[in-house]
């Protein structure tokens, strides 16, 4: 797993989700931004999905429960369109909100990814 990756990934997840927070709570509908911004949030999740079916080629497999890393990667994402398709269809400024709920809960999934990925078994 590459790790500075994770953690992009991860930054760039909080700040979507802020940004959306903030905009929806500001009284803004889905715009432009927001979903440029989920859009962004699921192109690195698709880097993810290569990076995870690469790593073990390479030498680098999973350390924690494969399983759970690919329930958490399948669903961080889902996250990202099915926001954005609520966001399309509800154009309220609620539909922002989710969506900034939505990437803070792809940040949360992508760092336990990446602690599945590498913490050593004792």
């Amino acid at each position: 797993m590459i790790e500075w990756f994770a953690y992009a990934q991860v930054a760039v997840a909080v700040v979507a989700g802020l940004l959306c927070i903030v905009l929806g709570l500001a009284g803004r509908v889905p715009n432009d931004l927001v979903l440029g911004s989920l859009a962004l949030v699921e192109l690195l999740l698709v880097g993810q999905v290569v990076v995870a079916l690469v790593a073990p080629a390479v030498g680098n497999p999973p350390t924690g429960s494969l399983l759970e890393f690919w329930v958490y990667l399948v669903s961080a994402v889902l996250l990202p369109p099915a926001a954005a398709l609520w966001a399309l269809i509800d154009r309220g400024r609620w539909a922002t909100v989710v969506c900034g709920v939505a990437a803070l809960a792809v940040a949360v999934m992508v760092y336990r990814m990446l602690q599945i990925w590498t913490v050593q078994q004792a």
